[in-house]
């Protein structure tokens, strides 16, 4: 018997409970998932020494697997971070439940009167690495939403995420709703993942979240249809009117802030005139800061710099290195970014108008910013208290996807014995 065989059975009643649990989950009050999410809110922080002693295991496991700080850094669990990810549960308990939402109405000469009306996707399959955190995250928007999730966290966070697990149960059944609205594969074994991937029947859409190599995986292989949340390969293009304090700032907090998330920068882009008026600034900075900064160009031959390959462009690094280069203003930029861009998020920091523009105009990422730090590519950070994830295709959920887009909608369509000629 190979590893599917033995998994199967269990992913397929998984994937019935799942299909069971949305149909209720489907017509439930907003004051019941208001409820659920509050109770899994309590039982996170009433359970947090659960929680740090569960996640101690899974930090002695990574490091046997030799993960990198920055992994370590995702994978760690301190009562700050859970007291972070109860406050995020309240948050999402507090906004407007999509469920049932009017989008728009309109009448027609025939006499219909037609609704366009938010509905739930159904059962949502997550697969996730490392942050535990993403186990309270995803099952809170999906209850949010309506819809009935299965979670796969990644083997790091195996622990962890079983001890938050149980705490959305709590939530969920002081509320009356079925515990199954919110499962979580009891496994490490891959062939669950092979499973979720194919399960047409019992699930509507999963959501990646993790590196390169699992986002590929699952574009490649699923029979569901995939919200991708690719790689953070985001740039800040300085241009030539930043204010240097202010790009200082910017790029630093980008950078260093937390390297192991999506929204860290991972490639400085400078204008010309810039770097003519200031120098080496960002990259001395960045320098003292502690990070790699692999160069190109003119910038190489900065003291402490490592001259950049073509590889280094175009690459995630989740760690305390970035790629930097000089361009010939913005169109420039717009087109290394398109070369060498996931679509996620990129930043200019500029005083001029036209130049935003321009940017915001040519470039297609999921986020764009100007004068902020890409740190902000967050759903907490955007008032949907939290998210499953960035979507960095353009069907469907595009961006931050939170409560709200993980909803479909239908119409209903209302008439007074109107029959068409």
């Amino acid at each position: 018997m190979n590893d599917y065989d033995a998994v199967g059975p269990m992913m397929t009643q998984i994937g019935e409970n799942a299909r069971a649990a949305a149909a209720v989950l489907a017509t439930a009050g907003s004051d019941r998932k208001h409820a659920a999410l509050i109770g899994a809110a309590d039982a996170i922080w009433e359970n947090r020494q659960a929680i740090m002693d569960a996640n101690a295991e899974d930090q002695v496991f990574g490091e046997e697997k030799g993960l990198s700080a920055a992994m370590m850094d995702r994978l760690m669990l301190d009562e700050p971070r859970i007291r972070a990810m109860a406050d995020g549960l309240r948050s999402v308990a507090a906004q407007h439940d999509p469920v049932g939402e009017v989008m728009t109405e309109w009448d027609m000469p025939t006499g219909l009167h037609i609704q366009r009306v938010r509905t739930p996707l159904g059962v949502i399959g997550v697969i996730y690495e490392s942050r535990p955190n993403v186990t309270a995250d995803a099952g809170a928007l999906c209850l949010q939403s309506g819809n009935a999730v299965i979670l796969r966290g990644g083997s790091e966070s195996f622990h962890s995420s079983a001890e938050i697990h149980k705490c959305l149960q709590i939530g969920l059944k002081q509320a009356g709703l079925p515990a199954e609205a919110i499962q979580l594969v009891p496994t490490r074994d891959r062939a669950a993942v092979k499973a979720m991937l194919t399960a047409t029947d019992h699930i509507d859409v999963i959501v990646p979240r993790g590196g390169k190599g699992l986002v590929g995986l699952v574009q490649r292989e699923a029979r569901v249809p995939v919200f991708a949340h690719l790689e953070g390969i985001c740039h800040i293009y300085v241009g030539a009117t930043a204010d240097p304090a202010m790009a200082l700032e910017i790029v630093l907090n980008a950078k260093t802030r937390r390297t192991g998330i999506c929204g860290a920068m991972e490639c400085l882009l400078i204008d010309w005139r810039f770097y003519t008026q200031h120098g080496s600034l960002l990259v001395d900075a960045l320098l003292q800061a502690g990070v790699e900064v692999r160069a190109d160009g003119d910038l190489a031959k900065i003291a402490g710099t490592i001259p950049a390959n073509a590889d280094d462009f175009g690459k995630e690094y989740l760690d305390m290195i970035c790629a930097a280069k000089l361009v010939d203003g913005v169109d420039a930029a717009i087109d290394h970014i398109r070369t060498f861009g996931s679509n996620h998020t990129d930043a200019i920091v500029t005083a001029d108008d036209q130049a935003a523009a321009h940017f915001f105009a040519q470039l297609d990422s999921a986020i764009l910013m100007r004068n902020a730090s890409t740190q902000f590519a967050d759903g907490g950070e955007f008032g949907m208290g939290a998210e499953i994830g960035i979507a960095t295709g353009k069907m469907h959920a595009r961006g931050p996807v939170g409560a709200e887009q993980l909803t479909s909608f239908k119409y209903l369509v209302t008439g007074n014995g109107t029959v068409r000629s």
